[in-house]
């Protein structure tokens, strides 16, 4: 199932600059002459900046058209909203569930930079994979670490952001779970999300436990506080976003893991977008918009929020 989100972007007009003078005697003609003269100079300038400004953004027409994207004029971007606080659905008031995320701020602010609409697909995290590897959308963004292993299907931006992997139980059970060694054993039952990272981790650093794979986190933590499931590897921020909500949960340990940090998957072979993309990564980074989509997206994800995909008609499952 997927649902689509579009976000508009917003046109800017000019002011045209006008002046008029006038007068009777020669003095108050030659006065109104000398303002004349001031009026059309700064007439000029500011039909020179108007100009610039025009080639500015006339410059930026053309860089969106010369990009490559899977539908003119869009950035289509696949995300697997049960990643909080990458991506999830923050419940407003009014109960009404809405994308939020600091992947999903980033989303956005890319598409504005580059001067496209955004349009966002959101499936299962495997389905994100799927949907790049088949070229049906121009960027995955979940939390994406730039395996070498998905090379074969996407290529990976910069990194944007530097996180962590952990080992998660209950507080019942930290005592008992509380090294690899002591997970790796047949009749720990450990969880993974399906095709994520943290999968392969689970099997490098569990390989003789009961390894249970769940196509969704929110699934992997209902196991863990059921007690039907012993331990799960999770990235460390989902991790501690869930545990805002289950004080229950404990980080046992954090994961060792050589690439630790998260890119945003595009489409293979379109080096025009990668470029733009890193630019605009770096741009956000820069100008301190990363940071603010971070501290946004904590707040929100320490409130009401559902993690998973809406109902055919848009709503939270139930």
């Amino acid at each position: 199932m997927k649902k689509k989100i579009l976000a508009l972007g917003i046109t800017m007009c000019m002011a045209a600059f006008l002046a008029a003078c006038g007068g009777s005697s020669a003095e108050t003609s030659a006065a109104a002459d000398t303002k004349a003269s001031e009026a059309n100079t700064e007439a000029a300038a500011q039909s020179g900046a108007e100009g610039e400004e025009s080639e500015s953004s006339d410059a930026g027409e053309t860089a969106a058209a010369d990009l490559q994207t899977v539908a003119a004029g869009k950035l289509t971007v696949a995300t697997s909203p049960d990643f909080a606080p990458y991506e999830f659905y923050a419940i407003g008031e009014d109960g009404t569930p809405a994308l939020a995320g600091f992947d999903m701020a980033l989303a956005k602010y890319i598409a504005d930079d580059l001067g496209l609409e955004l349009e966002v697909v959101t499936v299962d995290f495997d389905g994100v994979l799927s949907e790049l590897q088949t070229k049906s959308v121009d960027l995955g963004m979940a939390g994406l670490s730039p395996d070498p292993k998905r090379e074969g299907i996407m290529d990976f931006s910069d990194l944007y952001y530097i996180g962590g992997q952990s080992l998660v139980t209950v507080k019942a059970n930290a005592g008992t779970y509380n090294s690899f060694e002591a997970v790796n054993k047949p009749e720990v039952s450990v969880g993974a999300q399906i095709g994520s990272i943290q999968m392969d981790l689970a099997t490098a650093n569990s390989p003789d436990a009961d390894i249970v794979p769940l196509p969704k986190v929110t699934d992997i933590i209902a196991e863990l506080l059921s007690g039907k499931m012993d331990v799960a590897y999770i990235e460390t921020d989902v991790a501690k976003s869930y545990q805002k909500n289950y004080p229950e949960l404990e980080i046992i340990m954090e994961v060792p893991y050589d690439q630790e940090g998260s890119a945003i998957g595009v489409c293979k072979g379109n080096e025009g977008l990668l470029a733009a993309v890193n630019a605009s990564i770096a741009k956000a980074l820069e100008d301190g918009s990363m940071e603010k989509f971070i501290a946004e997206a904590n707040e929100l994800a320490s409130g009401e929020k559902y993690e998973g995909l809406l109902d055919e008609s848009g709503q939270v499952q139930q």
